[in-house]
């Protein structure tokens, strides 16, 4: 490697009290997490730059959100270190609808890259994503578009979605179950809800489509969630299911999501009942079913806990 010029790097005590944590902290964040990029001077000493100041802070304000210190890590050098854009000539929103109806899948990932640069999770969900898969099911329903053009706009947005989900279950949040009841196919709006959620600091278990009441059972009794929610688009996929419902809302605080199902249901269930795109449920959601937040702590080895007796989940 090249010895650089050291004016403008910094020796590690000086990073350190830069950043606020010592040394040894920094260097096992380096050697586990590869959060530091040193050059190395004359001498052979390890010399920081400007950058590795700012994926340190980075990885700091992740921290205090809950992440685990690896998932912190992985999203300050994602976020700091990722290339450009390219440019995007023209109305993203409807090169978009139109990539996904017409089968062009790089248009699509370019027009999605050109959003998602540039405008918050959450609005991207409100303004974007919701209103076109709840406009996409109406064209579908009517004839105007057919199967092919509904579940490949589908898939590409959801493979798009789940990426940004990817260790949406790590931290020390409030965990939330997500299941599709029975017979619902489309678990799209959903991982919506996922993402919405997890912006507020909830850890995410997704179950997916077409989930038997039983098998959700099974998973609150194994993953003690603060709250479980499942998604009804069909009304008449919960029929068989009044008996397993009541049983659920008896482990767990138990919501019922979607147009499928109505507030009288749920109320005979023990259930909540919310409906409405997946930002305002997951804040009213988080307002009623998350506990109080508790900043976490950090210990020696860059890794975070409760400050507070409450046990972690």
């Amino acid at each position: 490697m090249t010895t650089p010029n050291t004016h403008g790097y910094l020796r590690i005590g000086e990073l350190a009290r830069r950043v606020g944590l010592s040394p040894d902290v920094l260097r096992a964040w380096e050697r586990r997490y590869a959060i530091l990029d040193p050059r190395r001077s004359a001498g052979g000493f390890r010399l920081y730059s400007d950058a590795d100041v700012a994926r340190v802070v980075l990885m700091q304000r992740h921290l205090a959100t809950g992440l685990a210190p690896a998932q912190a890590a992985q999203r300050a050098r994602a976020e700091l270190d990722a290339p450009e854009p390219l440019n995007f000539e023209g109305d993203p929103i409807a090169r978009l609808r139109m990539a996904l109806e017409g089968f062009d899948e790089g248009t699509a990932h370019r027009a999605i890259d050109h959003i998602m640069e540039r405008f918050a999770l959450e609005s991207v969900l409100t303004s974007v994503v919701f209103p076109y898969l709840r406009d996409l099911g109406e064209r579908w329903r009517s004839g105007e578009i057919t199967v092919a053009q509904e579940h490949f706009a589908s898939r590409v947005l959801r493979s798009r979605l789940m990426s940004h989900g990817r260790g949406w279950d790590e931290g020390t949040g409030p965990r939330a179950v997500l299941a599709c009841a029975p017979q619902e196919l489309h678990d799209l709006p959903l991982v919506c809800l996922g993402l919405a959620l997890r912006e507020h600091g909830w850890r995410i278990t997704l179950l997916g489509a077409d989930t038997p009441i039983e098998t959700v059972i099974m998973t609150t009794a194994v993953l003690r969630p603060e709250m479980t929610v499942i998604a009804v688009t069909i009304g008449t996929s919960l029929a068989d299911s009044r008996d397993g419902l009541v049983a659920l809302a008896e482990c767990t605080a138990l919501v019922l999501a979607g147009p499928g199902v109505t507030e009288d249901f749920a109320r005979v269930v023990g259930a909540h009942h919310a409906n409405g795109d997946p930002v305002s449920v997951a804040r009213r959601l988080t307002v009623t079913h998350r506990a109080p937040a508790v900043a976490p702590a950090q210990t020696a080895s860059g890794r975070t806990r409760p400050r507070s007796g409450r046990t972690a989940v």
